[in-house]
């Protein structure tokens, strides 16, 4: 569970449990203060070994996805498939939006999907994209158990992920809403079962290690579950139950009188769990499964993993509420020679050794050891997926989200840019491409600065063009980015602190948006801003139309008048036209007391409040 969705006591107590035992505890979608990345001075971690990537990116930089053991790409939620998470305003707290890069006080909603996967190739691409990130990690993919699971699980198993999560109906946040939980998943069973018979009947289950969760709880649900196909198991509620949970079953309401799912600072206080009642639990657990696979005859646990004909139904079909139940599904075994693989025993191949990367983190090594000033020209084709991703990784081990002092590397490129161009880059990094790119551009941006602009032989109106692909910084942490041209659709969704500039866009422009800066020089698409909580976009408003574009549930409309928001304004497109030499943003400027009233400031509703309650609260009594 997320920090956020219950305190950062229980959290963290969870975390260093799970490190005394050598097991993996989960982020959740919240993100992780980064001094959970240090041993503490008696020698425990509070890092979670499992970094939870979800729909809304919080949190998710560079630094958060090197400090990891798995990578978890979370496609649903058992108790809410098809939605993303919610985060109620009053549980935002300073520390909460600090690690996840939003505004105390102003509610989270992730996106329903994650917006760069639409098929089983965009999921290939995101996990290539983490792989990226931290080679040395797995990654994993989690699914909700439904109906044709163990198709997707094969697709994710095809798409090179390490690891797949079959999560159950009753397993997930308790603050998940009614309207939700109407609409769970199916039993974890069942989707499990789907799941391996899939995966040994393609002959890809020896490739891809398989995880369940859903309200397990004994030594004798974990070897049923080993025995329906499962390598590893997960466990939440019962761990909370050890920490002291009561089941008050109000957790949505920051109201938790034991200090698990609360912010409130006097409830967290009522907090008396300790990391020695969670090892005491899973220690015997284990003694149990160790009984139980003593009695059945196994000595080694991945001796029983698929072994489904060790199960068989208890002849209680004569009840009432059991009659006309089948179980024959469930308990079925493929059929497959001896040679295939029935539990994970092989390793993925990601192909990470023919990355362009490779050649860059050479030409850097003295930039990224000694922080000497560096600028090459390479070229790029639109094969080259995930560029600059291992980079900032090499970059990120050693220095964090710091990384390196601003200017130490930058990189020319002419050609085309494949899908991922820039993602996670890091501080100090520059990254200027004379050409075009496709989808990604800068996802996760983290700290580094990307210019696109077209080649400059080609005859075309940069203006009028389409130079880079959709879903362009999404979930960008930090950084800055310039494009000569027109975007594709949601550009800078739940971007949290990037700033960009950009000479047109297409549909749901700053989607989700939570922070950062976006100044928009040209068109855009419909439902601009919706879901926008956070940040503020400048958009030139040259027909006077915009507003008949712009998703009004979130944010309002005014002028730029303000003088630090004509400043800021005036600086983004100024470095735009230095960095880019267009011609659109010379034009602004020159003309700059005519165009000025043009632009619309974009402001979120709750963000303003936020912003207008810290201004009063600065200003000392009696000179407001």
């Amino acid at each position: 569970m997320s920090y956020g969705s219950i305190s950062k006591e229980a959290h963290e107590t969870m975390a260093i449990a799970m490190n005394r035992l050598g097991g993996f505890s989960n982020t959740g979608e919240g993100g992780e203060d980064p001094l959970r990345f240090k041993k503490d001075a008696n020698g425990d971690v509070r890092r979670s070994r499992i970094k939870q990537v979800a729909q809304g990116r919080f949190g998710v930089n560079i630094e958060y996805l090197v400090n990891s053991d798995q990578m978890q790409i979370k496609m649903a939620q058992g108790a809410k498939p098809g939605e993303g998470g919610q985060l109620p305003g009053h549980k935002v707290t300073q520390e909460i939006a600090k690690t996840r890069g939003t505004t105390a006080g102003v509610q989270l909603i992730s996106p329903p999907p994650h917006h760069d996967i639409y098929s089983i190739e965009d999921l290939a691409q995101l996990i290539h994209d983490l792989k990226n990130a931290n080679p040395q990690a797995d990654v994993s993919v989690k699914l909700v158990s439904e109906i044709g699971v163990g198709t997707v699980a094969a697709g994710v198993s095809k798409g090179k992920s390490d690891h797949v999560l079959i999560s159950g109906y009753d397993g997930g946040t308790g603050a998940s809403p009614q309207t939700s939980i109407k609409h769970a998943g199916l039993p974890m069973e069942l989707g499990l079962a789907e799941t391996q018979q899939v995966l040994v009947m393609n002959d890809l289950r020896g490739r891809i290690r398989v995880q369940a969760d859903g309200q397990l709880k004994t030594g004798r649900d974990v070897v049923i579950t080993a025995m329906l196909g499962a390598d590893e198991f997960g466990f939440s509620t019962i761990v909370l139950v050890t920490l002291g949970c009561v089941m008050l079953r109000k957790c949505h309401l920051d109201a938790c009188s034991v200090g698990i799912a609360t912010q409130d600072p006097q409830l967290r206080a009522n907090f008396a769990g300790k990391p020695e009642y969670v090892v005491s639990f899973f220690t015997f657990l284990a003694e149990e499964i160790r009984e139980l696979m003593a009695e059945l005859g196994f000595r080694k646990f991945e001796d029983m993993v698929g072994r489904v004909d060790m199960l068989e139904a208890k002849d209680v079909i004569s009840h009432w509420k059991l009659k006309g139940i089948d179980l024959a599904n469930i308990l079925h075994r493929v059929d497959v020679p001896k040679e295939v693989p029935i539990h994970h025993c092989l390793k993925q191949e990601h192909g990470l050794e023919k990355a362009l990367d490779n050649e860059l983190i050479v030409k850097c090594r003295d930039a990224v050891e000694n922080k000497t000033p560096v600028r090459f020209s390479s070229a790029v084709r639109n094969v080259n997926r995930t560029v600059g991703t291992m980079l900032s990784s090499t970059i990120a081990r050693r220095y964090g989200m710091a990384g390196l002092p601003e200017g130490t590397i930058h990189i020319d490129f002419t050609g085309s840019g494949g899908q991922s161009f820039g993602a996670f880059l890091s501080r100090g990094v520059t990254f200027e491409l004379e050409g075009d790119a496709n989808d990604y551009v800068g996802k996760g941006l983290s700290g580094g600065r990307i210019i696109v602009y077209p080649s400059k032989k080609a005859s075309l109106v940069a203006e009028d063009n389409i130079l880079i692909g959709n879903v362009v910084l999404y979930g960008a942490i930090a950084g800055e980015a310039y494009f000569r041209g027109i975007a594709g659709e949601r550009f800078c969704v739940r971007n949290s602190g990037g700033h960009a500039v950009v000479e047109g866009v297409g549909d749901h422009g700053c989607e989700y948006m939570t922070g950062g800066r976006v100044a928009v020089l040209g068109g855009t698409g419909r439902n601009f801003a919706a879901g926008m909580s956070g940040g503020i976009a400048y958009v030139l408003d040259a027909d006077g139309t915009f507003a008949s574009r712009c998703n009004m549930g979130m944010v309002d409309l005014f002028p730029v008048l303000d003088a630090s928001d004509v400043a800021e304004l005036r600086g983004m497109i100024e470095r735009h036209q230095k960095h880019t030499q267009s011609v659109v943003a010379g034009n602004i400027l020159e003309h700059w007391d005519i165009t000025l009233p043009r632009f619309v400031k974009v402001y979120p509703r709750d963000f303003r409040k936020a912003v207008e309650k810290a201004q009063q609260a600065a200003v000392p009594a009696g000179k407001g």
